[in-house]
């Protein structure tokens, strides 16, 4: 085991309880509340003991009309916290401290090509570790812009097939 992926593991027991394959829905809404989009989602988070990044996420996305995307999230690990940094997003993921409960992540990204758009994401997983809820809030120029509502169920820590 690396000393980055075993520092990361260490420091983001939350993250370490969430490795594994998750499946869900994500639903779009505008900032007046109406939904603009709703697809299936597959995400495969991995914890990387060797490597040059110890985080890799892959999100499958499948629309009712049969189109798909996958898009690949790979993070390093600095000051407590995954830094994100691809042709898509930059931020960063931490675990929130003062939560007693060990039950929430927030992250801060901007979308590089959108000017202006900022995002804050809450996750929130149940206490058994099975399901789990995330908000996105968008903001673009500092006003909301719109929000996406993310429920998923854990399928299996057993990852290395994907």
């Amino acid at each position: 085991m690396s000393e980055l992926s075993q520092k990361l593991r260490q420091a983001m027991p939350i993250l370490v309880s969430n490795e594994g394959i998750w499946d869900g829905f994500y639903r779009h809404y505008d900032a007046d509340g109406r939904m603009i989009d709703e697809h299936r989602s597959r995400l495969i988070c991995r914890i990387l003991d060797d490597g040059p990044v110890p985080y890799h996420q892959s999100n499958h996305y499948t629309w009712p009309d049969g189109r798909t995307e996958v898009r690949e999230f790979k993070a390093g690990f600095a000051d407590g916290r995954l830094v994100f940094d691809n042709e898509l997003i930059s931020g960063w993921a931490a675990e929130v401290p003062l939560d007693g409960y060990t039950r929430t992540m927030m992250l801060n990204w901007v979308r590089k090509g959108e000017p202006g758009i900022y995002l804050y994401e809450m996750i929130q997983v149940s206490d058994d570790r099975k399901s789990r809820a995330r908000v996105w809030q968008w903001l673009r120029d500092g006003k909301t812009h719109m929000r996406t509502l993310i429920d998923e169920q854990f399928v299996t820590k057993s990852w290395a097939g994907y």
